[in-house]
């Protein structure tokens, strides 16, 4: 995982806690479908309703293909978050638009991927959250079947588990982020979101998140 850039991380997640996408809890913490406890639940589809931070979003993706992926041909959102982020990207990059399904549609074409399949096409994978990375890696291996050369990923945020990184590399994706978990704990306490106490509960759940509150 790579970062943009750490001042521009900072400002996205004061924006991200401003407008609560990102939302702390370490004391009713939130349950994951995994069954994991979690002390925040991020929830970036907020930032569509708010233009400034939007345009924030958007510009600083558009710099991330610009500067890792400047032979890029087409953004792949994938579903559901990523497909409103991707497109706008791809609509200010004038560059094709395509998103993948979490599991083919059950009628019409039972497709899995939505846009004009372009084998050996270039593209760039857009996500709005990134975990373990499981979801993520499924679409990239969706896209390659299909014949597509991912060049990798762009995400807004991240929680930068250690598994995560590892099935990145295993799959071979290179992922560039905007902001992560490490860069939104100073600006919760910045902004009186967190006291001492919460930051130091919210700091061991980074380290073993599996087994936190167990």
């Amino acid at each position: 995982m790579e970062i943009l850039d750490q001042s521009v991380a900072a400002e996205i997640a004061d924006q991200l806690l401003e407008i609560q996408a990102i939302r702390l809890q370490p004391e009713k913490p939130f349950t994951w479908a995994s069954g994991w406890k979690s002390p925040i639940y991020c929830d970036n589809r907020l930032s569509l309703s708010y233009p400034k931070v939007r345009t924030l979003i958007k510009e600083n993706l558009v710099k991330s293909i610009q500067h890792y992926f400047p032979d890029v041909a087409a953004i792949a959102g994938v579903a559901t978050a990523g497909i409103p982020q991707g497109a706008l990207l791809a609509n200010d990059l004038g560059l094709p638009f395509i998103y993948v399904r979490s599991k083919p549609k059950d009628h019409g074409m039972e497709n899995r991927i939505e846009g004009k399949v372009v084998p050996g096409q270039k593209v760039v994978v857009v996500e709005d959250l990134v975990s373990t990375g499981g979801s993520s890696l499924k679409a990239v291996e969706d896209l390659r079947n299909a014949g597509f050369e991912v060049l990798g990923m762009v995400a807004i945020f991240s929680y930068g588990f250690s598994v995560a990184e590892e099935n990145f590399k295993n799959a071979d994706v290179k992922l560039i982020v905007l902001s992560h978990y490490e860069a939104m704990l100073p600006k919760a306490v910045e902004r009186n979101y967190i006291n001492q106490s919460a930051l130091d509960s919210l700091t061991e759940w980074r380290k073993d998140p599996e087994n936190w509150k167990r």
